[in-house]
């Protein structure tokens, strides 16, 4: 990616001088923090020179990058085009200290901050949308915030704070907070329309247009459709929808008015382990399946009648249909006196189907007797559509139909004072959250399917004449979830900031939260056979919602905690800078883990000490941070059923981000992060203490070099990005090895007369075979049963600008 130091604008964001990273590459450089959003026009806060990051609007009333004291980083329209991320989670792959497993699709992502233990989705990683949180909860059971938004073009920037005061603003975040900036109207009337293609069949229109309202009002709309099969093709279209942003800005001449809306309407297939052969650290096709391209998923898996009779598409796949709107004020009520409001409402629906493998796959014969025992046989093995007998040497494999559907709300206001005299600035705030999910889930409902690409459904006779399965199916559902949540967050926060000389800063601050949650739960009834007929197998040991309910197992949760931060920064030179921090950060049981009866709440205490160095030749920052992690809760679904494991964590890590330009029109970027992060007094079926906190590398790195040459009437930039992710493991037990793996990405760009741009990106060019899950719904080694990431696939696009 091309370097370039922007000079960004960001007014009225929180209101606490926040350290911006230096010498980040273009795609990953420092901006203001993402715990507000930027009122001033976005799409014109992008100045291409070579001066260092302004910060306007922190409590300090801004600071250069020298000056601040914590990292974060900044993405903007440009190197997010060039990026061409498959997903949103996939984006944040250029943020440090960050594991992000996009292979899952568009949705249903892994992200893990900084050896944060976690057993999946995105549990320390809040997504905000103009500074206010689309949905304070970061992460419910098949549902993580990135399912929530879409990347496109109407994002100007997006920012992604790491720890620091993270913990202190907003909802309160201790992990990783990533704000998208959407563009804004400007006096002077611009858009951009763009198609783009793909080699496996997408098709996408991004578009959007902006200008003037009067004399001191803009406004913007845009936002894109697309639709395609997806690199895994289940023979059906998996991909479809779109989103449509809108907003209107009025400026008063002390303060200023942001109005918003999205809409989103957006699935696409869940994907998840797929069979293939491992041997030690190498990994290669398990026979008859493409790990890169192939899917169980197939035409006629498609329509499912599971045991209850109802019909479940995997068309529906896993996706969105929510609005969210809200409003930034600012306002300047008198001199050293300035208010900041920030409100958000969301409502719609977050669904999850899948066919979800249980296990590796196996003959017929052994999978016979892995299920019903020892002494069992097949009796008679065919295909449920066609007929025909399928040897008992066949390879066959478990997957079940899950359907989960949520109904999801809630509205976040976050209302501060602004008080500034002399060289000190001092903000106070309030932060009021309230959101529900209405949840329905039906899980199990196994399938024996033939274990290869678009598996084909199996009927099973056992050799005693028991019936095993109908139309494929070998059991029923397994779990149910019929339940009502709501939840309440109340907070206060207080931040100081005081400039003692030019070179040195302290700041610190506290914040005190409330956290209440409240749920109404259907009970289940296990072990039901449903016909009565032990003779018919398939739908024996079905659970059954049974009519009564009760509340959360251990009562409505009320609790309160209180975090803190201090930070020190000094200023050797204008080059060279140093700061040191700490902070005390806490997160909150949310609904799924208070209805497995968890009610534990995670502390962390994290220590930060960076050093930052910004010449005209190279730009570098370091971080060195320490993490203790304690009352963790974690539920995994194992063998279809929630199971709870619970302990702490210690981290010490360093994050690097860096960029070198030799000569005009080269530049290299540099980025890696190491992580010894370990369990400590974490136990799930054993005492999993001293191991490798799952699913993040010890070494992670990017190496991005670029080139860009003006030809006078048009101008062309070759990049390419080589990236490694070391060994990791997938589980806890540190039973299931995930091999490291590297991955090579490239592209070229032609921008001819400062309008039309030509674009061509290619993604995994040498189509590597890198694993990023397991089988998580098993304890042990995941056998023949892994997620890879995406194979080798290019993107064309044209686009026109005015």
């Amino acid at each position: 990616m091309a370097f370039q130091i922007n000079r960004t604008l960001l007014l009225g964001t929180a209101p606490l001088a926040l350290a911006i990273a230096c010498a980040a590459p273009a795609y990953a450089q420092d901006a203001a923090p993402a715990t507000a959003a930027a009122p001033e026009q976005a799409d014109e806060q992008i100045d291409n020179s070579t001066d260092d990051i302004i910060v306007v609007g922190t409590a300090g009333g801004g600071t250069r990058r020298q000056d601040a004291a914590f990292a974060v980083t900044s993405i903007n329209a440009e190197d997010i085009s060039r990026l061409a991320p498959s997903s949103t989670a996939d984006l944040l792959h250029s943020v440090p200290g960050v594991s992000a497993e996009s292979s899952g699709g568009q949705n249903g992502a892994n992200i893990f901050v900084r050896g944060f233990p976690s057993g999946g989705d995105a549990e320390f990683v809040t997504l905000q949308s103009s500074g206010v949180p689309i949905f304070p909860p970061p992460t419910l059971s098949f549902l993580e915030n990135t399912q929530l938004f879409r990347i496109d073009d109407t994002i100007a920037r997006v920012e992604a704070v790491r720890g620091g005061t993270g913990a202190l603003f907003s909802s309160g975040q201790p992990g990783l907070t990533v704000n998208f900036v959407q563009r804004e109207g400007s006096q002077t009337p611009k858009g951009s329309v763009r198609i783009s293609a793909t080699d496996f069949g997408e098709v996408r229109g991004d578009a959007w247009v902006s200008g003037p309202l009067g004399a001191n009002t803009t406004a913007m709309i845009g936002g894109y459709y697309a639709q395609s099969n997806g690199i895994r093709d289940p023979q059906f279209r998996a991909e479809k929808g779109g989103q449509i942003t809108a907003n209107i800005r009025h400026d008063f001449g002390k303060g200023s008015l942001l109005v918003y809306g999205r809409y989103l309407n957006d699935h696409g297939q869940w994907l998840l382990p797929v069979p293939v052969s491992v041997n030690g650290s190498k990994v290669s096709d398990f026979p008859g399946f493409d790990a890169q391209t192939g899917t169980l998923a197939g035409r006629e898996t498609r329509f499912s009648t599971i045991n209850t009779g109802r019909v479940v598409d995997l068309a529906d796949g896993r996706g969105a249909k929510i609005f969210n709107g809200g409003v930034n004020f600012d306002y300047e009520l008198s001199d050293g006196l300035k208010i900041r409001e920030r409100a958000s409402y969301m409502k719609g629906s977050a669904d999850t189907v899948g066919l979800v493998p249980d296990a590796a796959p196996m003959t017929a014969a052994d999978y016979v007797v892995a299920k019903y025992g020892a002494g069992n046989t097949v009796g008679a093995l065919t295909y449920v559509n066609g007929g025909g007998v399928v040897p008992g040497s066949t390879p066959v494999i478990q997957a079940g139909i899950w359907e989960v559907r949520k109904q999801i709300e809630s509205f976040v206001n976050d209302l501060s004072l602004e008080f500034k005299r002399g060289d000190n600035t001092l903000t106070v705030g309030g932060y009021f959250a309230t959101y529900s999910s209405d949840d329905r889930w039906n899980l199990g409902n196994g399938q024996l399917l033939t274990a290869e690409e678009h598996g084909r459904r199996l009927n099973l006779t056992l050799g005693d004449g028991r019936q095993a399965t109908r139309s494929g199916f070998v059991q029923g559902a397994t779990f149910n979830v019929n339940a009502q949540y709501d939840g309440k967050d109340y907070a206060a926060y207080a931040v100081d900031e005081y400039q003692i000389t030019p070179e040195l800063r302290i700041d610190g601050g506290i914040r005190w939260q409330r956290h209440t949650v409240s749920g109404r739960l259907e009970n289940n009834t296990f072990g039901v056979d449903t016909d009565n007929n032990p003779n018919t197998l398939y739908n024996n040991g079905t659970a059954v919602l049974n009519g009564t309910f009760s509340g959360l197992p251990k009562g409505d949760y009320s609790g309160s905690k209180v975090s803190w931060t201090a930070g020190i920064n000094y200023d050797f030179s204008n080059q060279i800078g140093a700061f040191a921090r700490y902070s005390r950060g806490n997160s909150f049981p949310f609904f799924d883990a208070l209805r497995d009866g968890v009610t534990i709440a995670p502390k962390v205490d994290s220590y930060e000490l960076g050093l930052k160095v910004s010449t005209p030749m190279v730009s570098a920052y370091a971080t060195f941070f320490h993490n203790d992690f304690t009352g963790l809760g974690v539920s995994r679904i194992i063998n279809n059923v929630p199971q709870i494991s619970i302990g702490g964590a210690r981290t010490n890590g360093i994050e690097f981000e860096g960029t070198i330009r030799p000569v005009h029109g080269l530049s290299i970027d540099l980025g890696a992060t190491y992580l010894d992060a370990k369990y400590r007094n974490f136990f799930t079926s054993v005492d999993v203490s001293g191991l490798q906190v799952q699913r993040q590398p010890k070494w992670q790195w990017r190496v991005s070099p670029s080139y860009e040459h003006d030809f006078g009437g048009a101008k062309a930039a070759v990049f390419t990005t080589l990236s490694y992710i070391g060994d990791r493991f997938s589980d806890p037990e540190n039973k299931q090895v995930l091999p490291k793996f590297y991955k090579l990405d490239a592209g070229v760009a032609v921008t001819v007369a400062e309008k039309i741009k030509l674009q061509v990106t290619g993604d995994n060019l040498t189509n590597r075979i890198g694993l990023t899950e397991g089988n998580p719904r098993v304890i042990g080694s995941q056998g023949g049963l892994a997620r890879p990431i995406l194979g080798r696939s290019f993107r064309f696009s044209v686009g026109y600008s005015f």
